[in-house]
């Protein structure tokens, strides 16, 4: 059976990860951290991409390399406690959170411009049609490929290269001294603001994808499946590298035309209005709505594929509920559903990256079963105080603790914990097992 892609398949590919991956967070937060940052956004902007390019880039490679979805990833956790992580992250980056922020995004760049006198019902009425899309595209799972990574996308990253160069040709203000606490701490202030994008929940999802879109081309063998999805991993993380270095450089010259704003999202619009005059709004608005949209379809689609492994309910009913309820919740407001998720990443997002690094040294992990317990209930257990932190709830008890200034209390005792655990035997009675294993074979 021929195991190879055509370099346009291996291509569109990694542009179906890239667009899965870009949307709503990552095209609103960097223009405002750049503007925060100012004459700090090379360190906060390195800050940003360790975890809103790195770590997603690490999650697709983990998922590569136990050559399966969330099930082999967490295969040395209890059962019962990996299946209740994996609907806690689905659930954010479904119906909660990230999926109905897309439509919230794509409502307030792509359509919210144009109206008038915007309302309520303006947003009611484009949530419906914008996630009944989204199903629409999502309803073919085999067919995500072909429809994403060869039409969409291309589309989508013309529009985004034709921005990036412009922004450096042409930018639109002086870079001005740093604001607040990215005066003070730019790179641990960057690196936290990279939870916001939930990419490294979304890569340990959307894996799961990468893999049925290689089945739908016949690859099926473990060791090209691990290449493919690898080449995949390392073509969106440049995509969205470049991305993000052009909104943050466009954030930190916006200051001109732009000073003041609050939103990542009005900045952008101000600046491409700048750049391309009253159509720049066109450029703007389709290069939200296939980011949204896009993204949306990958989300909607993962919560479905899982939940329909759990339960007796298919996967196309499965994408009817997440859509609804994706539509339901967008009609929350966009600043109160940022509000309202931050406590919740600054509280599971520890755990996605705990079994990310679990994963990448499980090899080396003599005791595989207690390491990836012990590992995750310590980076949960810390992650709560940086997470109720988060929340003004007083923690000052755990000052101590090192980098809890920067909340990531949860850090050096994870990597701890991950470097103790390399060193933590085998239960004895395993040991035993193995040595009569051999001696019967010998």
């Amino acid at each position: 059976m021929n195991q190879k892609l055509k370099i346009t398949d291996v291509w569109a590919l990694g542009f179906m990860l890239f667009a899965f991956f870009l949307g709503a967070g990552n095209i609103i937060f960097p223009p405002l951290a750049g503007q925060l940052a100012g004459e700090a956004v090379f360190s906060t902007m390195l800050g940003f991409l360790s975890t809103a390019v790195g770590l997603p880039l690490l999650g697709i490679i983990a998922i590569a390399l136990v050559g399966g979805g969330w099930d082999k990833l967490t295969q040395d956790l209890p059962k019962t406690a990996a299946t209740v992580v994996a609907v806690l992250f689905f659930i954010i980056i479904g119906p909660a959170f990230a999926a109905p922020r897309t439509g919230l995004v794509a409502y307030e760049m792509g359509l919210k411009p144009f109206i008038s006198e915007p309302s309520q019902f303006h947003l009611t009425v484009f949530s419906i049609i914008f996630f009944a899309v989204a199903m629409l595209f999502a309803w073919s799972q085999g067919k995500l490929l072909d429809v994403i990574g060869k039409i969409l996308t291309p589309v989508l990253f013309l529009g985004l290269l034709i921005l990036s160069v412009m922004v450096f040709i042409n930018p639109q203000g002086e870079i001005i001294a740093a604001q607040a606490n990215y005066a003070s701490q730019p790179f641990s202030t960057g690196f936290l603001d990279g939870y916001n994008t939930m990419d490294t929940f979304a890569s340990l999802m959307f894996g799961t994808l990468i893999i049925e879109a290689l089945r739908s081309k016949s690859i099926t063998d473990k060791r090209s499946v691990t290449r493919y999805v690898i080449y995949a991993a390392f073509i969106a993380a440049g995509g969205l590298a470049l991305v993000y270095i052009s909104l943050f450089y466009l954030g930190a010259t916006s200051n001109g035309i732009a000073a003041g704003l609050d939103n990542g999202g009005a900045i952008l619009s101000v600046y491409v209005q700048a750049l391309f005059g009253t159509e720049g709004q066109f450029v703007l608005t389709t290069i939200v709505l296939l980011a949204c949209l896009t993204t949306s379809i990958g989300l909607i689609s993962a919560c479905a594929d899982y939940f329909s492994s759990l339960t007796p309910i298919s996967y196309k009913a499965w994408v009817i509920v997440v859509g609804a309820v994706c539509a339901l919740v967008a009609n929350v407001g966009l600043a109160q559903l940022i509000a309202l998720s931050v406590p919740v990443l600054f509280a599971l997002y520890p755990v996605a990256i705990a079994i990310v690094l679990l994963t990448l040294v499980r090899s080396r992990l003599p005791n595989r079963p207690l390491a990836y317990r012990v590992v995750v209930c310590l980076s949960l257990v810390f992650a709560l105080i940086d997470a109720a932190k988060a929340m003004n709830i007083d923690v000052s008890a755990f000052h101590f603790l090192p980098l809890f200034d920067y909340g990531m209390a949860w850090m050096l005792p994870t990597l701890a914990a991950i470097a103790a655990m390399i060193f933590v035997p085998k239960p004895q009675q395993q040991e035993n097992e193995n040595s009569e294993l051999s001696e019967d074979m010998a």
